[in-house]
């Protein structure tokens, strides 16, 4: 006899971790050198000035100042016109 119930294999047995993902600072903040802004997948938030993107899309201050974040007029590749947002550190 077996001491254990037969148990049948799951498709829906996995999670992954979370990513943490989001705005880390808000408008009005001190930013310091290298301080993370921005963590994201694509390019939902551009950089600025005295902002530097990282290869994962991450955005840091590049020198210390105040956190802005404005909007900015882009014309896409299909030539529409697209608002992106824009942080900055002044």
């Amino acid at each position: 006899m077996a001491t254990k119930k037969a148990g049948g294999s799951t498709k829906n047995g996995r999670d992954s971790n979370p990513k943490y993902l989001g705005i880390k600072v808000t408008a009005g903040d001190l930013a310091r050198t290298g301080l993370v802004l921005v963590r994201q997948r694509g390019t939902d938030i551009l950089p600025g000035k005295n902002v530097g993107m990282g290869r994962d899309y991450t955005l840091f201050a590049l020198k210390e100042g105040t956190v802005s974040m404005g909007k900015k007029r882009k014309t896409h590749f299909d030539n529409r016109t697209i608002i992106k947002k824009i942080i900055h550190v002044m």
